[in-house]
């Protein structure tokens, strides 16, 4: 057995610090299977948040890196992984699978290839009489360790990386100037102007922030198009959102002065795309996570399922995004009314927005903690203080549903927050009506999402069981947005 290495050896390895940060909760042996180690190979499968678990081998004598994660740096979180457990004593002696056997075979023909003569070499520059090496040996293919694996496609060079980037950045720059420019023009001739009545007014505003990279704020620009005349006070519904375009576009303009926490949060709420790959490849937040409540809506034509977890011990909100087109189908994974202990990995800022990692185990029936309706307005405040532009904010609140004129509120003996498009006649069926028949009028625990127009309830919590009330896809809950 050669040499072990040592975590120094390792982390000069690291493409950066954050890789070893990011591989260090991957380094114990329960999340692996296969582990073995000889003088030449470190090998294991990990446990990852995709269906299959990532085949991980690291030759430690000549330096290569091989893992069928999606990764594109070299070497990925994987592998730091499998090398730290390895330094630490971690890694049993083993004898290497046949894939990895292959994979090694391939190096060592290639290394031999590149050692022998010149005349011993044939023209095209490989060893007389061997095959061709068909083996890449870096860690973000995503492909397998078979003998008979396609070459990957190439990475894109740094310079390459850097001139897409350089040039999204100058698109996403021209398109906020001009929707500044396009909310002047609004602010200047008042928001009596027939134009706005118009849809193609709006759309081709937003076709324009598409070409622009900005698709996010092309959403937001169609989602305003429908408030305009929807309702007795619509100018101030609709002053308030080019507030808020305003304030991003002009965010947007100077996120290279910005903390870097929220520079993250306004790039990604102007339209500034993460890959998933990468989010997944952040620390987790690892918790019980309580499916506190479930809605969906549609917007241009697709279909969006929003999840809202809530952790049991950090206390901190999570939002996971499902997307169907017409006739496919939302993501069912998730059951309201239970909790969950798993990795999440969140994106970029202070976002609410998640993904799930690895699971743990099965789920168990569970609630969210409650507060008062106050105590409620309180932490949607922190969350929008943080955020302003955020459209959708859960909490959970203890509360009585009650009339007041021509609309309902929830209300306790503090507060009361409305609903969102109170109507005047309950229709049977709807989340509203079953809120009343469970509840009479009494306080229940209920999961709400809040709007800057009313709030939503989403999930009404009994002492044995949940009630999801949210807005369904396929059926309209009277309130919904």
């Amino acid at each position: 057995m050669s040499a072990r290495w040592s975590v120094e050896q390792v982390e000069s390895v690291a493409p950066n610090p954050a890789a070893i940060t990011n591989a260090q909760p991957l380094s114990t042996p329960n999340r692996w299977a296969g582990l073995g180690a000889d003088d030449r190979v470190v090998w294991g499968s990990c446990k990852g948040s995709g269906a299959e678990p990532y085949d991980t081998a690291v030759d430690h004598v000549s330096v290569g890196f091989r893992c069928t994660c999606p990764s594109r740096k070299t070497p990925c979180k994987h592998a730091l992984a499998l090398l730290l457990m390895w330094a630490h004593g971690q890694v049993p002696d083993g004898v290497p699978t046949a894939k990895v056997e292959a994979w090694i075979g391939r190096r060592l023909a290639k290394q031999q290839a590149a050692d022998a003569p010149a005349d011993a070499r044939a023209p095209d520059g490989e060893a007389a009489g061997s095959e061709p090496d068909v083996d890449s040996t870096s860690g973000a293919d995503g492909g397998s360790i078979d003998d008979d694996a396609p070459l990957p496609e190439p990475p894109p060079s740094d310079e390459e990386r850097d001139a897409a980037r350089d040039e999204r950045i100058a698109r996403m720059m021209a398109g906020l100037t001009e929707l500044d420019r396009w909310l002047d023009d609004r602010i200047r001739t008042g928001l009596a102007d027939p134009a706005l009545a118009r849809y193609a007014t709006w759309d081709h505003l937003a076709a324009r922030l598409v070409d622009a990279q900005a698709g996010s704020l092309a959403n937001r620009i169609r989602r305003l198009a429908g408030l305009v005349g929807a309702s007795a006070d619509w100018h101030d519904d609709v002053l308030a959102e080019l507030g808020i375009l305003h304030l991003l576009s002009q965010a947007g303009r100077r996120i290279g002065q910005l903390p870097n926490s929220l520079a993250d949060a306004v790039a990604t709420t102007v339209g500034w795309q993460v890959r998933q790959a990468d989010v997944l490849g952040g620390v987790p937040d690892t918790d019980d996570w309580v499916v506190a409540g479930r809605s969906d809506v549609r917007e241009d034509r697709i279909e969006v399922r929003r999840h809202w977890l809530r952790g049991t011990t950090s206390g901190r909100w999570a939002l996971l995004l499902s997307f169907a087109a017409y006739q496919q189908s939302l993501d069912t994974s998730l059951e309201v009314g239970t909790s969950l202990r798993a990795d999440l990995h969140r994106y970029p800022g202070p976002a609410l927005r998640a993904l799930v990692g690895l699971r743990h185990g099965e789920p168990v029936v569970a609630r969210p903690p409650t507060q008062s309706v106050a105590q409620a307005c309180d932490e949607i405040g922190r969350m929008i203080v943080a955020e302003p532009w955020l459209e959708r904010v859960p909490t959970t609140v203890t509360a009585a549903l009650a009339r007041s004129g021509d609309r309902w509120l929830l209300t306790d003996h503090e507060a009361s927050v409305p609903l969102l498009d109170s109507p005047r006649r309950v229709q049977a069926g709807s989340g509203l009506a079953t809120l009343l028949a469970v509840t009479g009028g009494r306080p229940a625990e209920l999961t709400i999402e809040w709007t800057p127009h009313g709030v939503t309830p989403l999930s009404l919590h009994l002492p044995d069981r949940t009630i999801d009330i949210g807005p369904r896809a396929d059926s309209s809950f009277v309130g919904a947005a």
